[in-house]
């Protein structure tokens, strides 16, 4: 797991504030690529339906940008680990070997 997977729970709050004015805009930004990734794909679904329908070749699109999205959900909703300011200074403490 990298360093920047690691989230310090603010210990005020506009630190508090902050995290989640940006949650909630990942969530918000998540929901508009739900929605376009919906409604092009559907409109892909609908040109390959009334045009000869050979090999489904939407499903080129559909996986590519749906192994994109699920990411993005991964990165949105996903277990994060957060570790509180008196985890960071424990562990600063055991460094120093106190």
């Amino acid at each position: 797991m990298a360093d920047d997977d690691l989230q310090v729970v603010g210990s005020n709050e506009d630190e508090l504030r902050t995290q989640a004015i940006h949650s909630l805009k990942k969530k918000q930004n998540f929901r508009t690529s739900l929605i376009a990734y919906i409604l092009v794909n559907a409109i892909l679904i609908g040109i390959w339906a009334i045009s000869d329908a050979g090999d489904f070749w939407p499903i080129w699109v559909i996986g590519a940008w749906g192994l994109a999205l699920a990411f993005q959900a991964r990165d949105t909703y996903g277990r994060r680990d957060a570790v509180s300011e008196d985890q960071v200074a424990e562990e600063m403490r055991k460094i120093r070997g106190g």
